[in-house]
């Protein structure tokens, strides 16, 4: 298993270590209520409806 980089600031992008290209982000959610993290692949220049659309359909 490759460790990714830690972010050093809100909201920086992580890309994934090489592998799979069909992604090449990730979207961190962190939900502080119930201490859980969420990492969900996407693109870098996905859209705000892309997004939106990825949360819908994946956390909600």
């Amino acid at each position: 298993m490759i460790k990714i980089q830690e972010p050093s600031r809100p909201w920086e992008i992580v890309l994934p270590p090489g592998g799979d290209r069909s992604y090449d982000a990730f979207l961190v959610i962190v939900d502080r209520f119930s201490n859980i993290l969420i990492f969900l692949p996407c693109h870098k220049d996905d859209t705000a409806m892309d997004t939106a659309l990825l949360i819908w359909n994946r956390v909600v």
